[in-house]
């Protein structure tokens, strides 16, 4: 596969990163040289130092025989003008574009992006995927990452592990036979910063992060074999009136209308309008790391803090300072992967990374096969995809125990309508199935053919 990747930022080094790693054939186009020398240096890419928008720059970097562009400058208008370039003169068959100006995704401008006017075949926007991925995690109470799968019928979920989890130092193979009605798979576990597909004889330790996949009807007896029996949050502060915080509170008074909803902006400006655009919210304006305008906000009887402002060290600062007001549980937006580690260990409750939403977002759309929805856990240690099975794959019609699961591959879920089936060794998956499983960053590329029809490309 051939992909020209333009913009050489976090999300096109990263997702250069991931399919390098897969064999592709990637060339990353970015006007700034320091940014494709990095890349060269470490990747195996090609670099090209230009404009993405230039038919000459594209042409250069192989548009006439690509398979796909994915376009993640900074500027959303060069994105468009080059898919819309990759289409009417190099016929690319693939295109997607990151667009963050919300006035662009307006619905009355919905037609904008069809095939007659500018054929884009996937639009990404971070900023409504960062709302959309820090609401799924405040609906799980307890859950650092939570994401719907096969039309929600399975859940993913992240969760930490504290002294007070039940299921520590136990053999995960027992599990079933302490827990019969536990309807989970546990797929994967972050220790010390390294990542692992669990087997039947590991067990669960203090501080260890856990990916399970869940029946979505039993979401609330799988949190508390994990100690989480807490309440959904009935009141939450948003720190940051940005893309990510208004769309995220427009949303709140939309669904949980019930949430007592307040939001802190420093900027007057962007406050006022933040207020004449909702209806329901408090907004203060102020800096969230004064201790007043928290006081202000009533930060000690709240059970939410949400820091999603512009600047990473002012969302865990008033992250950490609501903690210590007495806020129940802070989830905290960090751009900068090298915060990472370090965030997780000052107890903060969920870290919230754009980049990370991005590049699921669209790796969903570069996956082979009959691969209908990808998230990446833990910054690279694997995936989670929802695929259907067809005739032709090797798992149809024997029982799970005897397949040829390729190593570093657990399948959580298998959803045949209206049943979802925890699977055990018996198992047997049948065509048409939905199945959800987990594969390490090496095993991706076979999952994909496991998944694959003769003759199909994408």
């Amino acid at each position: 596969m051939k992909v020209i990747i333009c913009g050489a930022g976090q999300v096109g080094f990263n997702i250069a990163r991931y399919l390098a790693s897969e064999g592709a054939d990637i060339t990353v186009v970015d006007r700034d040289p320091d940014l494709v020398q990095k890349i060269s240096d470490n990747l195996d890419v090609k670099g090209l130092v230009g404009f993405a928008s230039y038919p000459e720059v594209l042409e250069r970097a192989g548009a006439r025989d690509a398979d796909l562009v994915i376009a993640v400058t900074y500027a959303d208008e060069v994105n468009m003008v080059a898919c819309q370039i990759c289409h009417s003169i190099f016929e690319v068959p693939t295109k997607i574009a990151r667009v963050r100006n919300q006035s662009y995704l307006e619905p009355m401008w919905s037609d904008l992006f069809s095939s007659d006017h500018m054929p884009i075949d996937h639009i990404i926007s971070p900023e409504l995927e960062v709302a959309r991925g820090i609401e799924r995690r405040l609906q799980i109470t307890g859950a650092f990452d939570a994401i719907a799968l096969a039309d929600g019928k399975v859940t993913l979920i992240g969760v930490r592990c504290s002294k007070e989890t039940p299921i520590l130092n136990t053999p995960l193979r027992q599990l079933t036979d302490l827990f019969p009605d536990l309807h989970i798979v546990i797929v994967g576990v972050q220790r010390g910063g390294k990542g692992f597909v669990p087997r039947p004889e590991d067990e669960l330790r203090e501080g260890d992060d856990v990916y399970f996949i869940a029946d979505s009807d039993h979401l609330q007896r799988a949190m508390a074999s994990f100690g989480h029996e807490e309440r959904a949050a009935r009141r939450v502060i948003i720190v940051g009136g940005g893309n990510i915080g208004l769309n995220l509170a427009q949303s709140f008074e939309e669904k949980h209308p019930h949430v007592n909803l307040k939001l802190i902006e420093v900027d007057k400006g962007r406050a006022e309008f933040v207020a004449r655009t909702l209806e329901s919210t408090v907004v203060i304006h102020g800096d969230a790391l004064d201790s007043d305008i928290l006081e202000e906000a009533n930060v000690k009887a709240t059970e939410t803090l949400i820091a999603v402002s512009n600047d990473d060290e002012v969302n865990i600062l008033c992250s950490l300072l609501a903690k210590q007001f007495g806020c129940q549980r802070a989830v905290t937006l960090v751009n900068k992967t090298s915060y990472g580690a370090l965030v997780g260990s000052l107890g903060i409750d969920a870290i919230v990374s754009p980049r990370a939403i991005t590049v699921s977002t669209i790796l969903q759309h570069v996956r082979r096969g009959r691969i209908r929805s990808v998230h990446s856990l833990a910054d690279g240690f694997g995936e989670v995809i929802e695929a259907e099975a067809l005739e032709t794959s090797g798992l149809v019609g024997i029982p799970l125990r005897e397949a040829r699961l390729p190593e570093g591959v657990l399948i959580g879920a298998i959803v045949r309508p209206p049943e979802v089936i925890i699977p055990r060794g018996d198992t047997v998956i049948k065509a048409h199935d939905r199945v959800v499983l987990f594969a390490s960053a090496e095993a991706v590329k076979k999952v994909e053919k496991l998944f694959s029809v003769r003759l199909e490309f994408f």
